[in-house]
């Protein structure tokens, strides 16, 4: 028989063993047993009795209805380890919430993300002295002393009233006298006694800003008016030899802004530009011919004129009490 008869009678025999000959079980690895049948234990391993559950593999989480084991937190039990020691001591101290009833519980709680102000000011009294200095009159000044109460009915709104005292700081300028020696021209001036006025105070704003390395300042601005009085007279200069004037009071409206930054919760330095504005009465530039006119006090005056008197006001706020509560505590 020749080689290619003999290649093909072994061919045949190979093709009719049976396929399981050739298959060998994957080294180390268990079949997956069929649905519903009992795996067979390990080798070593206790097979559980009849009626008995298997505990589960660590890791694994208990089947629906299985008692915890020994240590374990029971069902509906928030906490660990610690909360499962006192369940045990003390049931009674033991804390159950129904997770159900706290998910459906409406949320009504408020969350305050921005910080409190540093300072509050409602229900504080705010007392604030102050020295104040002429702005806008070249000719004469009137620098005054002043004080000002402020009573805060909201932490934005309050009430208040304040009082200047001009009568022993008015000062005539060098330059009237100058001119009125050379050029023979006069300008009427008045000179200022007091002024007092009810105010309100409104602050629409508050901050803070970072200054001289870390130290960080509190601020607010602030919008002020009120009405009041102002008493004032005549500077004699056209005629001094047979004039003199008194003071007298009048309306004045006042209107300004102003600046306080905090160096405590009760300490600041204020810094306010003020207008005080009314109707002013000024010396009359004509002069009589007659002596008996000269000396008639309604001669005097001449015509009034709106006078704006503004002013910048620097002193210090010092806020009473000088301790407070949040009604929200941090």
């Amino acid at each position: 028989m020749n080689k290619t008869s003999i290649g093909l009678l072994v061919g045949a025999a190979l093709c009719m063993l049976p396929a399981s000959a050739w298959a060998q079980a994957a080294k180390g690895k268990k079949e997956k047993p069929p649905a519903g049948a009992e795996e067979a234990p390990a080798e070593g391993e206790k097979a559980p009795a009849e009626g008995e559950k298997k505990a589960p593999a660590e890791g694994e989480a208990a089947a629906e209805g299985e008692v915890p084991a020994e240590g374990e937190m029971p069902e509906g039990v928030p906490g660990g380890e610690g909360l499962a020691d006192i369940c045990k001591i003390d049931p009674a101290a033991c804390p159950t919430l129904d997770m159900k009833k706290e998910a459906a519980r409406p949320l009504k709680e408020q969350i305050y993300a921005v910080q409190q102000i540093f300072a509050l000011r409602v229900r504080r009294f705010e007392l604030q002295p102050y020295f104040s200095f002429s702005l806008n009159d070249q000719f004469v000044s009137h620098p005054a002393p002043g004080i000002a109460l402020n009573y805060y009915i909201t932490n934005v709104l309050a009430i208040g009233a304040n009082f200047n005292y001009y009568r022993p700081f008015n000062a005539d300028k060098d330059f009237n006298f100058q001119v009125r020696r050379s050029a023979r021209v006069a300008v009427p001036l008045t000179e200022y006694d007091w002024s007092a006025a009810l105010n309100f105070t409104y602050v629409p704003a508050y901050g803070k800003f970072a200054g001289f390395g870390d130290f960080i300042f509190h601020y607010d601005a602030y919008v002020v008016g009120g009405v009041g009085a102002i008493s004032t007279r005549p500077i004699p200069i056209i005629d001094p030899d047979n004039r003199n004037f008194d003071f007298e009071p009048k309306l004045a409206f006042n209107a300004g802004i102003g600046l306080r930054i905090f160096f405590n919760r009760w300490f600041a330095a204020i810094l306010e530009v003020r207008d005080y504005i009314f109707n002013d009465e000024l010396e009359s530039l004509v002069i009589p011919p007659t002596p008996q006119e000269q000396q008639d006090p309604a001669n005097w005056k001449g015509d009034s004129t709106l006078t704006n008197n503004v002013q910048a006001q620097v002193g210090f706020s010092i806020f009473i009490p000088f301790s407070f509560e949040y009604r929200l505590p941090k």
